[in-house]
């Protein structure tokens, strides 16, 4: 039985990153200028206070087969996805080089359930536990260029081999509509972010921000909201192709 797929436009996919970049406002007007470097745990909470409701609500609005998914049903789902996907990115953090001492703990659990609302949750509203669809969502995409992969495997081949282990599940494959890509295109901006931003961490530059998870958390923002727009760059060529083929 094949699941009912929800239809996003353009316009509503808009909609819902919207609202998901309101909850990262909310927050940072609540915590104020400068709050991530002077008090990365207290900041990293905030956000993760205000993102969660959101992200898991308006992906909840949008799950594959509403028909026989309530939305109820969707928000447990997120509700649990939530601190699996946390212990994900803890782990591949830790394995990648993060700190693991004491006084990091709050900041790096803070760190990795705001990672999982960027990462994990969305598909756990939507897909549940569908094998196929997180195989399809959470793959390397089209929007993710040859040239870039070419690069990234010879600037850091390890961390690829090492990020491969720890998802086995990435595999070569695109997404199929709308909502795929809302979920697909800023997941791997963030992850992309965070990985980038880890960068400057061990330059001796003796700069506040260069401690974990500050620069870490700076670069998967950034890089969950350029995968907002890509996303919606993909949705309107998308649209605008199928249009082309009906006509």
């Amino acid at each position: 039985m094949v699941d009912e797929i929800t239809q996003v436009s353009a316009f509503g996919a808009a909609a819902v990153h919207a609202l998901c970049i309101s909850g990262l406002t909310a927050a940072h007007c609540f915590s104020g200028r400068g709050a991530l470097v002077s008090d990365p745990a207290h900041a990293l909470g905030l956000l993760v206070v205000f993102e969660a409701p959101l992200v898991i609500a308006v992906f909840s609005l949008i799950r594959r087969d509403p028909k026989q998914c309530s939305f109820l049903k969707a928000v447990v789902r997120g509700l649990l996805g939530l601190p699996i996907g946390a212990l994900l990115n803890a782990f591949g953090a830790i394995v990648l080089g993060a700190p693991v001492g004491i006084k990091y703990w709050t900041a790096t659990i803070y760190w990795s359930l705001l990672m999982s609302l960027f990462t994990f949750v969305p598909a756990a509203c939507v897909f549940g536990a569908s094998k196929v669809n997180w195989q399809n969502v959470l793959s390397h995409s089209k929007y993710i260029t040859d040239s870039y992969i070419k690069i990234v495997l010879e600037v850091h081949s390890v961390d690829i081999f090492i990020i491969c282990c720890v998802f086995p599940h990435i595999s070569y494959c695109r997404p199929t509509n709308a909502v795929d890509y809302m979920i697909s295109a800023p997941a791997h901006g963030a992850v992309i972010g965070a990985w980038l931003g880890a960068w400057p961490m061990p330059l001796d530059w003796e700069r506040t921000w260069q401690e974990w998870p500050i620069c870490v958390t700076y670069g998967s923002v950034a890089g969950y909201l350029i995968g907002m727009a890509i996303s919606l760059l993909l949705i309107v060529t998308r649209k605008r192709r199928d249009r082309a083929k009906a006509d």
